[in-house]
């Protein structure tokens, strides 16, 4: 979704709300250090009158030693504004990846399933990382400058309210006209930077996952070549960007040029009319020329914002994405007895993959769904356990609707053994603990020997606690499918649903793995998906998918 970026600003402002009281703290302690910053060299403008003669209220030494302190407090209250953003920005980042976690597991598996990985990497790290510069370096400086430039008016308004009103107008061109114009001429130069650099993330996780195929093909120069012609392009609109931010600094400095300039004309046209003193022409002079710090600030924002506005429209559209499948929860939990799919169609898109489908699964039955690929299978699997919602028909767990089940519940009745085994970069013990958190030691080592898996991970050097290299690639795939099936034994729940849990095994581990599934199958209802004859064996009664019906 497309917003304009004061919208977007005002929903990452909204972010701030448990914050508040630091973002308080930043405004506070930014005003009182400008307005020290600014302090040292108006008092160094009536330094300078009290040497040529003019009265002054304090000497020079008592000027000296307040130029001194203004000095402290201008370090001490600047690392108290930087140390307030700061603590905003990166607990807000911390906040935004949770709640981004939170909504990118709402919107799983259904409205995942066909979203660019590497989009997604990019939008997780390097486009909430870019937020900072939100949180840290616009928020607290716009409220700053708006304060302080009101303040260096009413200052300057105590000589004369014309200088007063030309020091407004020059706050006014550097702090709020040039930004605008600047972000209007960059255009959607920001938004294009950061979905070019999702594309190349996106590339570059692809590459990398099949580095393989890509060795053995000799696609090696070919994948260059495109992660080269992605790299330039990126490169480019990056340049474009650098470009017109650096024409927007010369811009400004030489704005900020002619405004003191302005008001260096304008009092001395004031003085040899008799209106100002001679410090009329030296101090509002001198302060304005110290007081442009806040509104420089905000004179980068134009382009410098473009990059940030792109990525945190790129995470609100996360955060307010709606699910498909939306988790149930206040309902009474329930026991499994039984499971009827009745009158079942369901389609991806346009593509009718299951029509009209009728099951019953009794407790304690075991059921073989044999079929060829693309059959709709593992698609029966899914909509069992509620990846996905029915387009027509129902689906009753013990009765009630399974859209009427708490998802914690349906969970806990369900165990799901997919084709393709996920590991994560850690321990094998942690990556089986997935299944159950509080699991003991002998409870794992248990799960692992009924998926003849136990005598392989004794054998590693560090045993349960050998770490799985990234995707599971140190390990086979038949090792990575027994380790699936050893999380679902450990789940131990009422009904298991197995698809082609033997698939990357040779027949000998099959059949272990077939005496495991026959030995637990008492009190569980088992749902056995596979091609090959030889799994459908055990099961007690076996249906076959063909043209997405089931006979």
């Amino acid at each position: 979704m497309k917003r304009s970026s004061i919208k977007v600003m005002r929903q990452l402002i909204v972010l701030v709300k448990p914050l508040i009281g630091f973002m308080f703290l930043a405004i506070v302690a930014g005003l009182v250090g400008h307005i020290a910053a600014s302090g040292i060299t108006i008092l160094a403008g009536f330094s300078l009158l009290h040497i040529l003669g003019f009265e002054t209220r304090l000497g020079l030494l008592g000027m000296f030693v307040w130029m001194v302190v203004f000095g402290l407090i201008r370090g001490v209250f600047r690392y108290g504004e930087q140390s307030c953003n700061h603590y905003i920005a990166f607990k807000l980042l911390a906040l935004i990846r949770d709640r981004v976690f939170h909504a990118l597991r709402r919107l799983a598996p259904a409205k995942l399933e066909g979203k660019d990985k590497g989009d997604l990497i990019s939008l997780i790290t390097s486009d909430i990382e870019l937020l900072e510069v939100f949180y840290a370096h616009t928020i607290s400086p716009i409220c700053i400058a708006t304060l302080f430039s009101f303040l260096m008016c009413a200052l300057i308004a105590r000589y004369h309210v014309l200088l007063s009103l030309v020091a407004l107008v020059s706050y006014l061109l550097i702090g709020v006209v040039l930004p605008i114009l600047t972000s209007k001429k960059s255009g959607d130069s920001g938004r294009a930077i950061r979905n070019k650099s999702a594309q190349l993330s996106s590339f570059v996780l692809d590459s990398m996952r099949g580095l393989s195929e890509t060795i053995q093909y000799q696609k090696g120069t070919e994948r260059l070549e495109q992660m080269t012609a992605l790299t330039h392009a990126l490169l480019t609109d990056q340049e474009k960007l650098k470009d017109k931010e650096g024409v927007n600094a010369a811009l400004t400095t030489s704005m900020i040029l002619l405004c003191d300039l302005g008001m260096l004309l304008v009092g001395a046209f004031l003085y040899t009319n008799g209106q100002i003193g001679f410090d009329g022409i030296v101090i509002p002079t001198l302060t304005l020329m110290s007081s442009f710090g806040p509104c420089i600030s905000l004179s980068s924002l134009g382009t410098g914002l473009q990059s940030t506005i792109a990525s945190g429209n790129r995470v609100l559209d996360i955060l307010e994405e709606e699910p498909l499948v939306k988790e149930v929860s206040g309902r009474e939990p329930i026991a499994f007895t039984n499971l009827k799919v009745q009158d079942v169609s369901f389609g991806y898109d346009s593509q009718l993959i299951l029509d009209h489908v009728h099951v019953d699964m009794e407790k304690n039955s075991m059921i073989g769904i044999i079929g060829q690929s693309g059959s709709g299978k593992s698609t029966l699997l899914k909509l069992l356990m509620r990846f996905w919602i029915i387009q027509q028909g129902k689906i009753l767990v013990s009765g009630r609707d399974i859209n009427e089940v708490n998802t914690q519940n349906l969970r806990d009745i369900e165990a799901f053994v997919a084709q393709d085994t996920y590991l994560f970069h850690d321990s094998i013990k942690n990556n089986l603990k997935i299944a159950k958190l509080d699991a003991s030691d002998a409870q794992i080592i248990q799960a692992c020997q009924k998926a003849s898996i136990h005598e392989f991970i004794q054998s590693l050097p560090q045993g349960y606690d050998t770490q799985v290299a990234e995707l599971g690639d140190s390990l086979s795939q038949g090792e990575r499918q027994r380790l699936s099936l050893a999380r679902a034994f450990l789940h131990n729940s009422a009904l298991l649903l197995l698809d082609e849990p033997t698939s990357n095994l040779d027949s000998l581990n099959e059949a272990i793995i077939l005496k495991s599934i026959q030995e637990e199958r008492k009190d569980k209802t088992v749902v056995l998906v596979s091609h090959r004859k030889s799994t459908m064996a055990i099961v007690d009664r076996q249906i076959c998918v063909a043209n997405g019906r089931v006979s």
